[in-house]
């Protein structure tokens, strides 16, 4: 399916691996013009050589942190204008409530929302003059099903539910649209440390403490799996083109049937 992505500005936040890489690869292959947002210059070079080693011909790379007001001003000045920002930037942990102190909850705040929050306003406006855009939200399944070891992680991931909602709001009767993409449980850098941490196992093989995960805290899970990031930067990418134009206001799950039909 040809995405008509050409001729199209993407920014992706947070894509020097994982989820953001495999979106930031699949948009430049399709035809836009990507930039990739990361902090590291080493591991931005990288990402940007890999996604040009797979047929992107037009991506760049800025070195930011947007999780921060400066490094959010800094892409901004890099990048003036985009026709698409995929808001990926983000940071998750099992962590027991009692043990999360304001400093942390600053923290996943800034991280995974206010980085959204700044770039979105940066650019949403120019969207709506020139009568096209795509803002995307990757929110997360436990933003509407937040676990109870990750409730500061669960509560950023609900509030970007509620920005991309509204500012959904506010594209009627134009040709912009904001969502949200809820992934499952993805494979991602960490992931296996993450799992192997939960595990009862303590010399759990990766394999094995997949397995449990899914079998104690993702029992709801129809695939049974970590999700490939491949698999959702296909629905992001599909998001982002102009054949998603009847998309709006949407809460788009690709979690591996992980929330109940009505969640």
């Amino acid at each position: 399916m040809n995405l008509d992505l050409e001729r199209k500005t993407a920014l992706v936040t947070g894509s020097t691996a994982g989820i953001g890489l495999e979106i930031a690869r699949t948009l430049a292959v399709e035809g836009a013009n990507v930039i990739v947002a990361g902090r590291n210059r080493d591991k931005l070079d990288a990402a940007v050589a890999s996604i040009r080693a797979s047929g992107g011909k037009e991506v760049s790379g800025v070195v930011a942190d947007a999780a921060t007001e400066a490094g959010a001003s800094e892409i901004v000045k890099a990048v003036p204008a985009v026709d698409i920002l995929v808001n990926n930037l983000g940071i998750y942990e099992i962590k027991p409530f009692a043990e999360i102190d304001d400093n942390e909850w600053r923290r996943y705040f800034d991280t995974n929302v206010l980085s959204g929050v700044r770039l979105a306003r940066a650019y949403f406006d120019g969207m709506l003059k020139r009568n096209w855009g795509r803002v995307i939200f990757v929110s997360s399944e436990s933003g509407l099903m937040t676990p109870g070891d990750m409730i500061h992680y669960g509560m950023t991931k609900t509030a970007q539910l509620a920005i991309s909602r509204g500012l959904a709001e506010q594209t009627k009767g134009t040709a912009v649209t904001v969502n949200s993409v809820l992934p499952g449980p993805t494979q991602s850098e960490g992931i296996v440390d993450f799992l192997k941490g939960l595990s009862t196992k303590p010399n759990a093989s990766a394999a094995e403490a997949e397995a449990e995960f899914f079998a104690k805290h993702r029992a709801t899970s129809l695939l049974q799996r970590l999700i490939d990031p491949q698999e959702v930067a296909n629905l992001v990418a599909y998001v982002a083109s102009p054949l998603s134009s009847a998309t709006n206001g949407a809460s788009l799950r690709v979690d591996g049937g992980v929330l109940p039909t009505l969640a």
